[in-house]
């Protein structure tokens, strides 16, 4: 993509990102109890918002390597960097937790690698739990093999390609494999990378693929390298005349995958950068809306039936037709603010107006029927109102009127006060620099060439 539609991106994602802050921060702010104690259950959301800032403001895209012990994840990183910063061995489980280590491979963004242990190694949940926080934090993922996948492998890759994160297969060690085998394994990954499953590749149980829909991955993610070449034994002649054989390492074999990141990350880092970003501010906010909630449910119960009675009531004691309907309108747009000030979100009178008008159009037409009906009764308890000053004995007649409209304006604020809490429990990633709008406006610009583009569907599911 251009790098003016990429730091378009980047720069929305930050406004998107600081204005989060900046609504989430008045809660340390306010002085009142019930605000103290809620900055406190969200203090690890809000500490994950500004270190993902953070992340933007420096240009840093996160690259994590994944996969079972000794494919060679440290070795891999080591070639990428041009020297053995990371520990390698012979024995297994050299690699016991996540390690981060920086790679400068030129333009405008740092790369930080991170080696992470075997898949296979660490005990269950555990394990996991570190993989699943491991691929949130990542921009791209390295997922390295050595030859034919195995079954905890693509399980592994399953789980990972369900993070909806780019992914590049990483062949290692080929330098282990005849041609002709390099290239029955290469066409394994490329059908297993994508979920085609045959029995003759692996033996993979029917659970394994339920809801395994990724896209294949293409020719440029499968990479085949050879990180840590294993020594050759070479001819030497001397000028004495003697020969003898040596042990010699090759150089790795790297070039590929190394022009493979740096060609994702000219044409696609930053926008990358703010998509991954902006989908970790988004979770982590309806976190926090979750939260809020879990901790204010009776205030909003209570405010919810205090605006269904307040509406009922003065719909219902209004003889006007027509003004009773705008006061009930009224009153629903001031349910909505009130809700919204109780978890915390700042919201115009423009911006309830649009929740509303999402609510009554969303409704299926309920609402909008409860609507015509509350007009219709309000004018037929207007006509018996005029008619009531002449005969008295037509108050029971406009009694009954003012009951109905009543029960459907108290009816209507409650469906439209829940409606509005469930909007409101994505917290604040709604509005022009919502967490989901900005994702929507970079997934509509994304161009076909790259894994973005290839992602789009998957992302759009997950986010619906």
């Amino acid at each position: 993509m251009p790098k003016n539609i990429q730091e378009t991106h980047l720069n929305r994602a930050r406004a998107s990102l600081r204005q989060a802050l900046s609504w989430y921060g008045n809660l340390r702010k306010s002085g009142v109890s019930s605000n103290s104690q809620l900055a406190g259950l969200v203090k690890p959301e809000l500490e994950a918002l500004t270190s993902t800032l953070n992340k933007l403001d420096n240009n840093i895209i996160r690259i994590a390597a994944f996969g079972l012990v000794s494919r060679g994840k440290s070795a891999v990183l080591n070639a990428l960097l041009g020297q053995k910063v990371l520990q390698t061995g012979p024995l297994n489980g050299v690699t016991q937790y996540p390690r981060s280590i920086y790679w400068n491979p030129g333009g405008k963004v740092q790369v930080e690698l991170i080696d992470t242990p075997g898949l296979d190694e660490i005990a269950g949940e555990s394990r996991a739990q570190m993989a699943r926080d491991v691929a949130r934090q990542a921009d791209l993922i390295l997922f390295v093999v050595s030859g034919d996948i195995t079954r905890i492998e693509y399980r592994a890759l399953h789980k990972l390609r369900q993070a909806q994160k780019p992914l590049i297969l990483v062949f290692n060690k080929i330098d282990l494999y005849p041609d002709t085998d390099i290239e029955a394994i290469y066409r394994n990954l490329k059908q297993l990378a994508g979920g085609q499953i045959k029995d003759d590749i692996i033996d993979v149980t029917p659970e394994l693929t339920v809801g395994f829909t990724a896209t294949p991955l293409q020719p440029d993610e499968i990479v085949m390298v050879a990180a840590e070449p294993a020594p050759m034994e070479v001819r030497v002649e001397w000028s004495n005349g003697n020969v003898t054989y040596e042990l010699e390492t090759p150089p790795p074999q790297i070039d590929e995958l190394k022009q493979t990141i740096l060609k994702i990350l000219n044409r696609e880092g930053r926008s990358l950068l703010a998509l991954n970003a902006l989908i970790q501010a988004k979770d982590v906010e309806e976190a926090i809306a979750q939260k809020t909630i879990d901790l204010r449910q009776k205030e909003t119960e209570d405010l919810i039936w205090q605006f269904t009675r307040y509406k009922a009531l003065a719909v219902g004691l209004n003889p006007i037709a027509f003004v009773d309907v705008l006061g009930g309108t009224v009153a629903d747009l001031v349910l909505i603010r009130s809700l919204a000030r109780l978890y915390n979100l700042p919201m115009t009178g423009y911006e309830a107006g649009k929740i509303l008008k999402t609510i009554l159009f969303s409704s299926g037409g309920l609402l909008l029927g409860e609507l015509g009906s509350g007009l219709l009764l309000g004018l037929g308890k207007s006509a018996t109102a005029i008619a009531t000053v002449d005969n008295p004995t037509n108050i029971t007649a406009y009694a009954g009127s003012a009951l109905a409209q009543a029960g459907i304006a108290g009816y209507g604020a409650y469906v439209v006060g829940k409606a509005a809490q469930a909007y409101l429990e994505k917290g604040c990633t709604w509005g022009e620099l919502g967490a989901s709008t900005v994702i929507a406006e970079i997934l509509s610009e994304v161009e076909p060439n790259t894994i973005m583009y290839r992602l789009r569907q998957d992302l759009e599911k997950y986010l619906s």
